[in-house]
């Protein structure tokens, strides 16, 4: 599964069996439950769990909540577009379960 194919399944009520909590949260977030992605992204605690998070507060507009969880990703504050580093998200949490 790609990231174009995890943003096909968003008019379905749930997310895709198998994909992970950290890809379902990102699918929450897209399909506007920004809270709900909130509540799964804070309750794991792994890097990729941080990006999540980091991810999340730059798109709610708290940089510096964001600038917090990007240094628990080893990630640099990104100014890319959103949707693009959603992309980027997904596509390394999914190409790392594929592994």
């Amino acid at each position: 599964m790609t990231a174009q194919d995890l943003r096909a399944t968003l008019a379905a009520p749930k997310p895709p069996d198998g994909v992970g909590l950290l890809v379902e949260a990102l699918w929450w977030d897209a399909k506007g439950d920004w809270s709900r992605a909130h509540e799964i992204a804070q309750d794991i605690s792994s890097p990729e769990a941080s990006w999540v998070h980091a991810y999340l507060h730059r798109k709610e507009g708290d940089a510096s909540n964001a600038g917090y969880w990007y240094s628990r990703a080893k990630k640099s504050h990104t100014q890319q577009k959103l949707e693009t580093e959603w992309d980027d998200i997904a596509e390394a949490l999914l190409a790392a379960r594929a592994s």
